[in-house]
């Protein structure tokens, strides 16, 4: 039995690891949990999880109420309460799924004292990845991923060798807005934008479907998690989203993980490797369904973001997280209703260019690259002055 520690347990990554959970009670104890703002969810929690021993919470106020409803229980509270829950040592497997760049020191303190992650956290290697993979190596650790592409590329991958791949090919649905025309968008409504055609996703997910960028951070952590250089990962649209990712090998072979567009799968593979467990409560895929499936090649005048992350990417350094830290603020921003939907790209790629370029960045200058790149963008959404 695996003992879990799961951070972000009321989001939408979260809730489905919770549900992967529950169908399999002989193989997982969750022993602490984090959560954000929804901290009313906690209750349900701990009521189907009595094994659960210690919870942090995004605010202090909700601290005492806790306390004297649950005394066997330890609580910790914001940014500081999810590093000590990576930092127990009683627990196999450490899950993050909080969204945004406050997972990144979470994911590299677990690291530190010695767990292995199951990581659903982009922001970890898209602003850190070259911290992570030092810590991986440096404590002998393992990450799995949970991204539906990334979990299809490891599952493909049992079995083979690394010299044997001679690309990484990651689909991409194409977004909210993937059967309008570039001109449609300028006045694209919020409402809109979440409306994902295949996923049932948060927001900022979804937003970043909608403008590709979030598979501009899916080709950087791919670059991570599978040690493959840029120019050996493709991203191809396939709406259907079926096909969750390939590989092709050095002799042309292709191989591709099919599924039904549920999240509890690479979830569940995540928590259980080298296991495989009956997938419960789900409707098996049925090729009858798809009578065709359709491939394209992104546009990147459509896309830019997408290209705007490889040039991010094969330059490295502190550019990943002012690439993170700007376009979380924006997409912040545009669900505010504050800025228009293609200002995202607009504030994104500003603040790239206009950043100090670090090349071997220490936690300390990841850190700034991300306050650096959220204030260049709130300035220039309000039309003020920015600097580096």
């Amino acid at each position: 039995m695996k003992r879990i520690v799961l951070i972000g347990a009321s989001g939408s990554i979260g809730e489905q690891s919770l549900n992967v959970m529950e169908h399999h009670r002989e193989d997982f104890e969750l022993v602490a949990v984090g959560v954000g703002r929804q901290v009313d969810k906690l209750h349900a929690m701990i009521k189907k999880f009595p094994s659960i021993r210690h919870i942090a919470f995004a605010e202090a106020k909700h601290l005492s109420k806790f306390e004297m409803q649950y005394p066997d229980i330890c609580f910790y509270v914001g940014d500081d309460g999810l590093k000590q829950l990576a930092a127990l040592q009683d627990y196999d497997l450490f899950v993050n799924a909080v969204v945004g760049f406050r997972g990144l020191i979470p994911t590299l303190t677990a690291i530190e004292h010695d767990h292995d992650v199951a990581l659903a956290n982009k922001e970890s290697l898209v602003a850190g990845g070259d911290l992570v993979k030092k810590a991986l190596k440096e404590h002998q650790r393992t990450l799995y991923p949970i991204d539906s592409e990334h979990s299809a590329i490891f599952q493909c991958l049992q079995g083979s060798k690394h010299e044997e791949i001679d690309k990484l090919i990651i689909t991409a649905s194409g977004g909210s807005f993937r059967d309008k025309k570039r001109e449609d968008l300028a006045n694209v409504s919020v409402q809109e934008a979440l409306k994902h055609p295949n996923w049932n996703m948060g927001g900022r997910i979804t937003i970043d479907s909608a403008t590709m960028m979030n598979k501009g951070f899916e080709v950087i952590e791919a670059h991570y998690l599978f040690d493959i250089a840029y120019d050996d990962i493709d991203v191809v649209l396939h709406k259907e989203s079926v096909i969750h990712s390939m590989i092709q090998f050095c002799d042309h072979a292709i191989l591709a993980q099919l599924g039904t567009a549920d999240m509890r799968l690479p979830i569940q593979y995540a928590l259980s490797y080298p296991k495989r467990l009956a997938m419960l409560d789900a409707k098996p895929f049925c090729f009858w369904d798809y009578p065709q499936l359709h491939f394209a090649k992104p546009d990147e005048h459509f896309y830019p973001l997408l290209k705007l992350a490889y040039e991010v990417g094969r330059k490295g350094g502190n550019l990943g997280a002012v690439l993170n830290g700007a376009d979380e603020e924006a997409v912040a921003l545009f669900l505010k209703e504050e800025i228009a939907f293609l200002d995202i790209e607009r504030l994104v790629k500003a603040a790239v260019e206009h950043a100090d370029y670090i090349s071997d960045p220490t936690l300390d200058d990841v850190i700034e690259a991300d306050r650096y790149a959220r204030e260049f963008v709130r300035e220039m959404a309000k039309g003020g002055p920015v600097s580096a």
